[in-house]
């Protein structure tokens, strides 16, 4: 009972998390494209402040339900007088969705901080680069995130 409840957690934060960064790539950006700078980049900040904010707490649910789940198969293994071997699947989903943590913690601690320090000064150009960059490291997740859900669906081992 203990697997299917960690395993929930851990679909449902990917799904919020994944799904989360698709909207805002492909429907929120091209949005507000429209918007003159100031605007746009005060909008984008805080959108992705309350995103951010959210995808902390998904953050570390994924990687405790992760980690949960990995040890609930090794604790029924052992219980059953086997040996556990984790399968490859779960080794690449493991080791992508470590190198998402590590990005995501990039955009949220790097270049968030510059889009809000451009924000505050009202350098909008400043502002608009650092939406590029954080666009560009979002696609880059986005695509860690949509390999990791096809690698579920899709196992290699």
């Amino acid at each position: 009972m203990l697997f299917i409840a960690l395993k929930l957690i851990h679909l449902f934060s990917i799904v919020i998390w994944v799904g989360g960064m698709f909207f805002a790539h492909f429907f929120l950006r091209p949005a507000v494209q429209e918007l003159e700078a100031p605007v746009r980049v005060k909008l984008m900040r805080d959108v992705l402040g309350r995103f951010f904010q959210v995808v902390l707490i998904l953050v570390l649910l994924v990687l405790i339900s992760g980690f949960g789940m990995i040890g609930e198969m090794h604790r029924m293994a052992a219980g059953a007088g086997a040996k556990f071997n984790m399968p490859l699947s779960w080794i690449v989903m493991s080791a992508l969705g470590l190198i998402m943590v590590a990005v995501f913690g990039h955009i949220r601690f790097a270049l968030y901080k510059r889009l809000n320090t451009a924000v505050e000064a009202k350098n909008w150009p400043a502002g608009g680069a650092a939406l590029g960059s954080i666009r560009k490291w979002v696609a880059f997740n986005l695509a860690l995130g949509l390999v990791i859900i096809a690698a579920i669906r899709f196992p290699l081992s």
